[in-house]
């Protein structure tokens, strides 16, 4: 399997969510399925199919999660050229086109977050800002056609 990178915050927050489906979770679950099994003849209650299939799919998360855990490395940040946009970079952008500014945080695709201005290195505009330098125009390729941005400032 391959690595998967996070930011220090993006890991524990990851650590923490699998914490919690192991210890709430799966005491909730137990406590639905003994609410179920309490209610009779089990072959035709629905209600307890249902628990176990919730039951099911919450170990089935944690297994999910436990691998992607067991590969998962902070992203390390000590050979990184600054002058470029790398993962973690906060850019300032400026839409050619309609001279719009934004400002984003280039960050891991699980980590990405729009309501905190964190976008995905995977996402179209992630991936056509990685390696620029301030003053660079980026071309990015969009489902809506392709969108020039020019590269104001770069801050880690």
């Amino acid at each position: 399997m391959a690595i998967n990178y996070y930011t220090e915050e993006g890991l524990k927050r990851l650590r923490e969510e699998l914490q919690e489906m192991k210890t709430k979770g799966r005491a909730e679950m137990s406590r639905q399925i003994a609410e179920a099994r309490d209610k009779g003849d089990l072959s035709e209650n629905a209600e307890y199919d249902a628990a176990k299939d919730a039951q099911g799919m919450l170990e089935l998360k944690i297994s999910k999660l436990d691998d992607l855990l067991s590969n998962a490395r902070v992203i390390d940040q000590t050979n990184t050229d600054f002058s470029k946009i790398s993962i973690l970079s906060k850019v300032k952008i400026k839409n050619k086109a309609n001279k719009m500014e934004m400002s984003y945080m280039l960050v891991p695709e699980e980590e990405a977050n729009l309501k905190e201005n964190k976008i995905s290195v995977k996402s179209p505009i992630g991936q056509g800002l990685l390696g620029k330098a301030v003053g660079e125009t980026a071309e990015v390729n969009t489902p809506g056609g392709k969108i020039m941005f020019e590269v104001l400032d770069i801050k880690y």
